[in-house]
């Protein structure tokens, strides 16, 4: 059964320039290389969802420029339905400056232009798409209002939620009540429960916190180790597969895209779906950019029957 998935979320013009190394406070260095290429955390999500056989679905906003039609069109030739993606006359399109070393890793600034001005009103724009989906994902790089909203539409048309909390910053406690899922890394997790992520220990306390706050399912993503879930019915940690990473730009977002597009929504099978969603994630951070990186449904199964 094909999953329907709306994302409420980001769309952003990535500019990525390669360097040996992070510049020092005050150091000028020569980039290797620069490329321009959509991205942004929702559009992302989206992409690996859609590429992964979801029926996909955005709520986004971007700026009347040449760097909004191209996220728009981007979309589009990903097989996401655009419908709900609103052009702001003021604002321009969001866009990211990403700095990528030799090692993979990766630092990034972010403008949020038009994200930022999401509001209800183009939520509620959205109510059908948002109705008919089996799983809305939010982060945080458009308004909290906004994602509020969007979940308390899910929630009346009982669809599950899910919530990455990136960039982290303080949560309106009344999305925390609408979010089924919340999927942080550990980075972020730390910061919203105060509980440094050290061991399976302090990923249990994490997870009895976020169940204080009206979050019962989680999943702290580890980088390179793996991740850790914790359901009503159990918990485990998933190692990641063992991979030479070019670029992490999108891991995070391929991970979250592919999860929900092989979950189910009553989480029965949150230990497959997160061994599909690790799969995936490896194969995007052995390619550079965001989008170019995030593999399809059928490179991810071919991957995992050569290993």
């Amino acid at each position: 059964m094909t999953n329907h998935v709306t994302i409420v979320g980001s769309l952003n013009v990535d500019t990525t320039m390669k360097v040996k190394r992070m510049p020092l406070p005050g150091e000028t260095i020569a980039a290797l290389d620069k490329t321009n290429a959509a991205g942004g955390k929702g559009a992302n999500q989206a992409v690996a969802a859609a590429r992964s056989g979801a029926e996909t679905a955005f709520v986004g906003q971007v700026g009347e420029d040449a760097g909004g039609e191209m996220m728009v069109q981007a979309l589009k030739d990903n097989n996401v339905d655009t419908a709900g993606i609103h052009v702001d006359p003021k604002a321009g399109t969001g866009s990211a400056a990403i700095l990528l070393d030799e090692n993979g890793q990766n630092s990034i600034l972010v403008y949020g232009g038009a994200n930022q001005q999401l509001s209800i009103k183009e939520v509620e724009d959205a109510r059908d798409q948002i109705a008919a989906a089996d799983f809305v994902i939010a982060q945080f790089e458009t308004p909290q209002e906004a994602t509020l909203r969007a979940f308390q539409i899910a929630k009346e048309n009982g669809v599950k939620t899910i919530l990455n909390p990136a960039p982290a910053h303080k949560i309106d406690p009344e999305v925390l009540k609408l979010t089924d899922l919340i999927i942080p890394n550990e980075t972020e997790s730390s910061a919203l429960t105060g509980i440094i992520v050290t061991d399976e220990t302090s990923m249990l306390m994490s997870a009895a916190k976020f169940a204080q706050m009206g979050v019962r399912n989680l999943i702290i993503t580890v980088g390179a180790k793996g991740a850790f879930y914790c359901t009503q019915d159990g918990y485990n940690f998933i190692p990641a597969f063992k991979v030479n990473a070019v670029d992490t730009t999108a891991a995070g977002d391929t991970f979250i895209g592919a999860l929900s597009s092989q979950l189910k929504p009553d989480m029965s099978n949150i230990e497959k779906a997160l061994v599909y969603a690790q799969r995936a994630s490896s194969l995007a951070v052995q390619k550079l950019g965001a989008l170019p990186s995030i593999p399809t449904h059928d490179e991810v199964i071919a991957a995992s029957k050569n290993n």
